[in-house]
């Protein structure tokens, strides 16, 4: 059972990098994914966009409150135990690279990157009228990985759909407060 499946993992990974490795080289493209991939280590990009949505006060500072509660819990869940049960090997580091990065030495499966981007979008995203701007990202960041030669796409996506039962999860165990109720408006 696990040959088949493995297999069609594998295809996945090689028809989505063959995809991507047409688009790298190019400088503008190159700069974008490298950073959002840098921006993305440590959780830096959703702990400003956090901070960001805080300004607007109320529920916004409660939801900013709840990410930089769930950051740490999902690092250490992703990073620290479930990838310690796979012994995944990331792609090959000894490739040319047109920006400088910071070599990860966990498991390449899942990505914590994409894990990360996908809970905290669907953390921030909850009753924000800029939820289009969190998910795009979060597709970014998540896409980088792949693009920078960090992660296998299979990671990334591994890595995204356990985000996003993360950020559900989330949004269940700390709930917003309801809006309104007499207060000034969100």
């Amino acid at each position: 059972m696990l040959g088949p499946a493995r297999k069609a993992i594998d295809r996945f990974d090689v028809v989505v990098e063959s995809f991507v490795a047409r688009v790298r080289g190019r400088p503008v493209v190159d700069r974008t994914f490298y950073a959002a991939s840098e921006l993305g280590d440590f959780g830096l990009i959703w702990l400003l966009l956090a901070s960001a949505r805080s300004l607007r006060g109320g529920r916004h500072e409660k939801a900013a409150i709840r990410v930089a509660i769930a950051a740490p819990a999902e690092s250490v869940l992703v990073n620290g135990v479930i990838k310690s049960f796979f012994r995944r090997t990331r792609p090959p580091w000894d490739v040319v690279r047109p920006h400088r990065l910071r070599r990860p030495l966990s498991s390449s499966f899942p990505s914590g990157h994409a894990s990360a981007a996908a809970m905290h979008a669907i953390l921030l995203s909850e009753d924000d009228p800029c939820w289009p701007l969190y998910v795009a990202v979060a597709a970014v960041v998540a896409s980088s990985r792949v693009y920078v030669k960090i992660h296998h796409p299979s990671d990334v996506l591994a890595g995204a759909a356990l985000g996003v039962a993360l950020g559900l999860l989330g949004r269940r165990v700390m709930p917003l407060p309801p809006s309104g109720g007499g207060r000034a408006k969100d």
